[in-house]
């Protein structure tokens, strides 16, 4: 992870661009590339371009990095908090198989 976050960084310094990189924008842009990632499946969910997923899926990846960054988290600790707390709302015992929302296991 390391490694991506000084590539990322790099990446930024050079092109002059942390300054556009407010925790807002940073929000705006990972939803607009969620949007495209949806968009490789929109009319045929079988058949779909694993290139440009991959593509759409690392734009997603890197401005979300880039928001941890900006918030001075780690972004393996967020996540790994966070999936122990979906661990305790969807025991195995419970969920397991089923997609059922926490709330109506």
């Amino acid at each position: 992870m390391e490694k991506i976050i000084n590539e990322i960084r790099e990446f930024n310094k050079e092109r002059d661009w942390d300054q556009f990189h407010s925790p807002e924008n940073l929000a705006k842009s990972i939803s607009i590339e969620a949007g495209e990632l949806l968009e490789c499946f929109q009319w045929n969910t079988d058949e779909y371009n694993k290139d440009e997923v991959c593509e759409e899926l690392a734009d997603v990846f890197t401005y979300c990095i880039q928001m941890a960054m900006k918030l001075e988290v780690n972004p393996e600790e967020i996540i790994l908090k966070k999936l122990e707390k979906t661990r305790k709302k969807y025991p195995v015992e419970k969920a397991k198989g089923v997609s059922t929302k926490y709330n109506k296991l």
